[in-house]
């Protein structure tokens, strides 16, 4: 349990701010369910676990791939919890209704800052290939390394002399006329 302890504390101080701010937010929806409960709060619980993991992840440096890039996905689940939240808006006290737009506003903002911040191709630098080693070089071809290469084929364009017409065709050939 202390092992968890420490890779939550560790995972935390890796994020940046923006996500920092989606996981205070996420944590901060969670206690704002307390109280009456019903399948809307359970799906608000649902999209806040599903931040906590996305940022545990990225945390821990583990590589994968969101069509649309973290930010993008952490402000879905900002609007999404929104709506939520106004589904059951008369149901629960103003003040637990007003914690929770609040963290869902925050997810949103939080999610369009970290997609401003980071392309939404978040894919991970391929790894670089390996390079192949060459073979080495006999003996008789390290003397001659060194070429010059050809000089360009000598060419004359041709100039008619005074008087003359170009021809084009072959030579010899009179013009029927």
């Amino acid at each position: 349990m202390a092992d968890l302890g420490a890779r939550l504390v560790a995972a935390f101080r890796a994020l940046n701010l923006e996500q920092r701010v989606a996981a205070v937010a996420a944590l901060l929806l969670i206690v704002s369910t307390f109280g009456p409960f019903s399948f809307v709060e359970l799906a608000e619980v649902l999209v806040a676990l599903a931040v906590l993991a996305l940022l545990f992840a990225r945390a821990e440096r583990r590589s994968f791939h969101l069509p649309f890039g973290d930010g993008t996905v952490i402000a879905a689940a900002g609007v999404w919890a929104g709506v939520l939240i106004v589904i059951r808006l008369f149901d629960r006290p103003l003040g637990q209704n007003l914690l929770a737009l609040v963290c869902a506003a925050m997810l949103f903002l939080a999610g369009a800052r970290e997609r401003a911040r980071r392309p939404p191709d978040d894919l991970p630098p391929e790894p670089p290939k390996p390079r192949r080693r060459r073979r080495p070089r006999p003996a008789s071809a390290a003397v001659d390394d060194e070429t010059e290469p050809l000089p360009p084929p000598e060419f004359e364009p041709y100039r008619a002399e005074e008087g003359q017409q170009l021809r084009l065709g072959p030579e010899g050939r009179q013009p029927d006329g």
